[in-house]
């Protein structure tokens, strides 16, 4: 029998309006001490989540073997002893490793150029043993190579400890600091370490500088955001010239930068905040670079400015606005500015040198994914990129920005095999109720009937302007090769068509992301590719928020779906400032503590407010127990909500991880065993032989 959570009501009154929410005790009073240390969740609590975990496990008993045999197949694709294309820096080129069977990486060094005279930096097997959780969240040397610092989250928390490791004896310095966001940089000139605070509501709220030696005592505030809603970010110049402190949300930004030459001098305020501009700077041939919004730039553009001269007012248009032409990201070497575009759906890289001269590095797949991979070094004319395709596996390419030619440096190795031509990539569009173009990315087995007969996986997400790129993955193949159909909804709310893309699919324009996600359902119907309850809808954090709504909305869609992590709760949560993404998230959701009109499109829209008494599909949701930021009681609640609502006999299950936060399980392997309980769901959902049916 599925576990009936009880019910204690709890009226709420804000703006004059009222609402009963019948499974508030699900939220521990002390969460934020259950981040930290999750044996101090309440008695009754703890118990409700082991039932549904207990739950889970009864209803896809019969699909152990399945998903053993899933895992296994996923693993196979995986080279078990791969490493990353090493970073040159100086007299040393910086990689990771994995040895066979291991969880975790060892980040090495070696002398540059030679094969030989690994150094090991940092043995993450070793130190996450007897760990359930094990997370470095960065790892980076010193630019005089002496120093090795990492940052290490053991509860899944997001509160990260800061360890320094002295390269001459391997020795870790004393007195690492704590309660960090995890973000931290040395200055170029290796004297200090610049680091963010997190404070007990889990938000980055201040930064110290410390000597790169030196301890807590050492500590010296630098800078500290009052504004609750604004994030912190650290960084250096491609030039190495500028520390930059970034402090923004999604809307609106700000930065302050602190001559790398003089550490220790005060931060300058870059260009005072303004509502609804956002910027992030580079430093090139002697002037600052400005990447931003300002102007009505919808799809952002490029500035300049002179050093001692970086107020608002001083900008000057470098290159101009485009609209249709995102400017994703900016980057710089010694001679060469480069920046990352995306024109419909489609992304690019422009390389201009000082003359001026443009050239594009640009490729022709009907759909693809493209990233920018940073290095250390200045002074070079190599730029690394990263491209691959739901077909193409990602292949590391080193591109010299002088005489175009490419070095490929890496091909991801499947060791099982795979034959791109044995699969199909097509690239779609879905019309939105208003007349918007959806595209829509499928990838699936060549000689795929276009019949309907096919099950479909349809993801998405939709939010902050993430988008989601054509990518290659493993993992999918597994559904795949069993002849489904993988299709990607890039629906408004990502910025896959441009920062406009986004806009349209935030704050009271949210709905769209909904309406957009069940219109690319509707459209891969009416092609063929599958038909109605052969679809199993998949998406997680905000993504989740987009699966809540539609499985609401339209439920006799999905034969299941699987909510990740989701953002269900989004009207309490968005009304709680204690919690340490509220704030910050107003900009993309609305205020509806102050704001009766936001207050009233987040109620008509929140999942866990709008379930209802109706026929609902298969539901997974999964939740980590230290998730800091969709917090655990929101796949409970949701969960606890929707069973008794739903008159279908359709299983609504959870997953919660116990000794884990928002991304699931940290090791690789224990990653993809999540994975494969996941797409055993799907298949069951779906009723298949190998699967068996709900």
């Amino acid at each position: 029998m599925p576990p009936i959570a009880k019910k204690s009501p709890k009226t709420i009154t804000q703006l004059g309006r009222t609402r009963v929410d019948d499974y508030a005790w699900l939220k521990d009073e002390n969460w934020q001490q259950v981040m930290r240390d999750p044996t101090v969740l309440r008695a009754d609590i703890r118990a409700y989540l082991e039932e549904e975990n207990a739950y889970r496990k009864a209803m896809l008993a019969e699909t152990v073997d399945l998903q053993n045999k899933l895992f296994e197949e996923m693993k196979g694709r995986i080279k078990e002893d791969d490493s990353s294309v090493p970073d040159p820096d100086g007299p040393w080129e910086y990689y990771t490793r994995f040895e066979i069977g291991a969880e975790y990486p060892l980040h090495a060094r070696r002398p540059r150029g030679k094969s030989d005279g690994e150094v090991i930096l940092l043995n993450e097997p070793v130190l996450a043993q007897g760990k359930a959780h094990f997370d470095v969240g960065a790892g980076e040397h010193s630019p005089d190579h002496s120093l090795y610092a990492y940052a290490l989250d053991t509860q899944g928390s997001e509160y990260y400890a800061i360890h320094i490791i002295d390269l001459a004896t391997g020795a870790h310095l004393p007195d690492g600091p704590q309660s960090s966001t995890g973000d931290f940089v040395f200055s170029p000139d290796s004297s200090h370490l610049f680091w963010l605070w997190r404070d007990g509501e889990g938000r980055p709220k201040k930064v110290f500088r410390r000597p790169t030696r030196g301890g807590a005592k050492d500590d010296v505030l630098i800078y500290q955001e009052e504004d609750d809603g604004m994030f912190l970010g650290l960084g250096v110049t491609g030039s190495r010239e500028w520390i930059v402190i970034g402090c923004g949300n999604q809307e609106t930004s700000e930065s302050h930068i602190v001559p790398a030459r003089t550490p220790t001098a005060a931060p300058q305020l870059f260009a005072a905040r303004e509502t609804g501009v956002r910027y992030d700077i580079e430093h090139w041939d002697g002037k600052f670079f400005i990447h931003t919004n300002a102007d009505g730039a919808v799809d952002w553009k490029i500035a300049t400015c002179d050093i001692d001269r970086t107020e608002r007012q001083n900008w000057r248009d470098f290159i101009a606005h485009k609209p249709g032409n995102f400017i994703v990201e900016l980057g710089a070497f010694k001679e060469y500015l480069v920046r990352l575009e995306r024109v419909n759906a489609f992304p690019r890289v422009v390389v201009r040198d000082k003359s001026g001269s443009e050239h594009i590095v640009a490729f022709d797949e009907e759909a693809y994914a493209l990233s920018l991979d940073g290095g250390y070094e200045w002074d070079t004319t190599t730029m690394r990129y990263i491209y691959n395709s739901p077909t193409t596996p990602r292949s590391f390419v080193d591109y010299d920005l002088a005489t175009r030619e490419k070095t490929v440096r890496k091909v991801q190795e499947v060791p099982s095999g795979h034959d791109r031509e044995a699969y199909v990539t097509k690239r779609i569009t879905a019309k939105a109720s208003d007349g918007a173009d959806i595209p829509i990315t499928v990838l699936m087995k060549a000689g795929t009937k276009l019949d309907g007969s096919a099950p479909m996986l349809l993801y998405g997400y939709g939010s902050y302007g993430i988008a989601m790129e054509a990518s290659f993955s493993v993992q999918r193949l597994s559904l795949v090769d069993r002849g489904w159909v993988w299709a990607i909804a890039h629906v408004r709310g990502g910025s896959e068509k441009g920062w406009q893309w986004f806009l349209d699919g935030r704050k009271e324009k949210k709905p769209n992301t909904f309406a957009d996600f069940i219109a690319c359902a509707e459209t891969l119907i009416e092609q063929g590719f599958t038909q109605q309850g052969r679809i199993v809808a998949y998406g997680g954090s905000a993504g989740g928020l987009l699966m809540g709504a539609v499985t609401n909305m339209r439920p006799d869609l999905w034969a299941g779906v699987i909510a990740a992590v989701p953002f269900v709760d989004v009207l309490n949560t968005m009304s709680d400032t204690t919690l340490p993404l509220t704030p910050p998230e107003w900009p993309e959701w609305g205020n509806p503590i102050e704001d009766a009109a936001a207050y009233d499109l987040i109620l008509g829209y929140s999942p866990y407010d709008q379930i209802k008494t109706q026929a609902y599909p298969a539901f997974f949701a999964t939740g980590g127990l230290s998730d800091p930021r969709v917090t655990y009681w929101e796949p409970a609640k949701f969960v606890a909500k929707l069973r008794p609502h739903s008159t279908s006999d359709r299983p609504v299950v959870m997953r919660m991880n116990m000794e884990a936060g928002h991304g699931g399980s940290s090791g690789r392997f224990d990653f993809l065993k999540e994975v494969a309980e996941d797409y055993a769901f799907a298949l069951r959902a779906i009723g298949t032989q190998e699967a068996g049916s709900f």
